[in-house]
């Protein structure tokens, strides 16, 4: 995904983040943590990953499909924004 590459160091720095949360998870986990403090690092750990998803989707569909912002005035721009703001809301 040659999209991916551009923005890699972002994006590896982002899974290092979410890989942190996970180790956190499990350490709770271990340490029979309570279950507000579990299920706030399971809300915490699927929103990063929603997020991240989300930012994927949204290059690939700028670089694959179409960019809105380079082909401002057609249907499929706007199908693309719109496409972009549904993936948005689904991974908030």
């Amino acid at each position: 995904m040659s999209h991916t590459i551009r923005g890699k160091a972002k994006l590896v720095s982002r899974v290092r983040r979410i890989r942190g949360q996970v180790e956190a998870l499990e350490r709770a986990l271990e340490t029979e943590a309570g279950c507000a403090q579990t299920l706030q690092l399971i809300a915490s750990v699927r929103g990063a990953i929603n997020s991240l998803m989300a930012e994927i989707m949204e290059d690939h569909i700028r670089v694959h499909v179409v960019d809105p912002e380079r082909e401002r005035n057609s249907d499929r721009a706007d199908a693309a924004d719109e496409l972009i703001d549904v993936v948005r809301a689904y991974f908030k």
